[in-house]
């Protein structure tokens, strides 16, 4: 036989071989549906087998915490007496951990917490899990129950603070405290730092705590702090938060004559930034319905060992998923005028970023300016932040496989991998204590379900 027919024998078995081992796995591939929901932040309760006291005291515990308004409204300005409320509340839903031997807790910047839970090796580097008791502000308007009502209806807890984060608060405390009321002694010191204000910015609470840390000399083996929330019933897979996003905030001004509508010139002060503006690609925001795989996508996402790239091109298609894999912009301000028949002297926007990690501010702000490329805007910064670095995330990363370790434990099969947290946290506030920062709440989501929260 000739080597060219040789060849194409060869050829063909192994592209017949590719082609078995994609169907393999393709019909293989697990995709249950997701339903859509309603409005408002709310959290599905996951019946366990047997109902017990624990259960239907973590419930209560947490209807109890939404309905007291802890809101932040901007930085330094959030509702004192809601969150001095929120100190008395925690003292009297946790009674062991204000009173046991093992935990030293003191008050940072009057309303956030710090616990420390002394552990029986001291050689051992200590670790922290951080969460935060604030919310945004809620109107009622568009809510299926009060925003502060805590009601509990159809399986679901419905109230601010649901899903961000006071779920995490009272996750945390009401398993310490369970495991201290069964003589619990941990191998490992612990700390859990309650911050206050993490809805604009944590300025007063993570940062009070990070830097009273830093002061005394603190190293963290790694920081838990909320996050992805990846676990969904549509597909059997969650990501670790291994690095947040960066953010800018940038304003953009043009000024021109004031001159008399009835004699418009060529330009406008209004008309110069439109353009300006229109130059970006703001995302639009768009409800994901469902998730229903067709028989290419599920060829596709069955085999990303081969077709990752394309995967990467079809992240971009949804603003839930294209923000995972690049910068993001979006026009969120537009201001400009003082009467119906005045050219307006002065037209402002506001952009805001947020900054994938393979970029920098400065990156983004010359981008910005190439992008715009007109003298007559002037762009001015508001406010930055760098992306935070990777943390580690391979099989030596001690906190990475510890929480790993425990996401497969409690939800057997469940696929893990790094990934990175869109949402601006606490996390940042620590990151001189350790360079391991991780972001991951354990909540059942659908696509839908990441509509009802507020942006911050």
């Amino acid at each position: 036989m000739p080597r060219w027919r040789h060849a194409c024998v060869l050829l063909a078995a192994l592209t017949s071989l590719l082609l078995a081992i994609i169907l393999i796995r393709t019909v293989t591939l697990s995709t249950p549906k997701c339903t859509v929901h309603g409005r408002g932040e709310r959290i599905k309760i996951l019946t366990p087998p047997k109902i017990d006291e624990d259960y239907l005291e973590f419930i209560s515990t947490l209807v109890q915490a939404v309905t007291i308004p802890t809101v932040s409204n901007f930085q330094h300005v959030y509702n004192t007496t809601a969150m001095s409320e929120f100190t008395a509340f925690l003292h009297k839903s946790f009674p062991t951990i204000f009173s046991h031997n093992l935990v030293t807790y003191e008050t940072v910047a009057e309303y956030s917490h710090l616990f420390k839970v002394q552990g029986l090796d001291s050689k051992l580097t200590p670790y922290l899990l951080a969460a935060h008791l604030d919310v945004v502000p809620a109107l009622p308007e568009g809510w299926e129950f009060p925003p502060f009502s805590g009601t509990h209806q159809g399986g679901f807890i419905y109230g601010r603070g649901t899903l961000d984060d006071k779920q995490s608060v009272v996750g945390i405390l009401q398993a310490l405290e369970m495991l201290l009321e069964e003589g619990f002694s941990p191998k490992r010191t612990f700390y859990v730092a309650i911050g206050h204000d993490e809805e604009v910015g944590g300025l007063d609470g993570a940062r009070s705590i990070g830097m009273l840390l830093s002061k005394r000399n603190i190293s963290l083996d790694f920081v838990l702090d909320e996050g992805n929330l990846s676990l969904t019933s549509c597909l059997p897979y969650t990501s670790i938060g291994s690095s947040e996003k960066g953010f800018l905030t940038i304003k953009l001004g043009v000024k021109q004559k004031m001159g008399h509508s009835s004699m418009p010139p060529r330009e406008t002060s209004v008309g110069i930034l439109s353009r300006a503006v229109s130059r970006y690609k703001p995302q639009k925001l768009c409800m994901l319905h469902k998730i229903q795989f067709s028989f290419p996508l599920r060829i596709i996402l069955s085999n990303l060992w081969l077709f990752s790239p394309l995967v990467a091109r079809l992240l971009e298609r949804t603003p839930l998923t294209n923000t995972l894999v690049r910068t993001t912009t979006a026009v969120t301000e537009f201001h400009a005028g003082i009467k119906s028949n005045v050219l307006a002297p002065v037209a402002e926007a506001t952009v805001n970023f947020r900054i994938h990690p393979a970029q920098t501010v400065d990156e983004v702000l010359e981008l910005v300016r190439h992008t715009i490329a007109d003298e007559r805007v002037n762009i001015t910064m508001i406010i930055a932040m760098e992306p935070l670095p990777i943390s580690p995330h391979d099989d030596t990363a001690v906190g990475y496989m510890t929480i790993t370790e425990a996401i497969q434990e409690t939800f057997p099969g469940m696929l893990v991998a790094p990934g990175i947290c869109i949402g601006a946290t606490d996390t940042k506030h620590y990151k001189g204590l350790t360079s391991a920062l991780y972001r991951f709440n354990p909540i059942w989501n659908s696509p839908t379900d990441l509509l009802r929260y507020s942006p911050r």
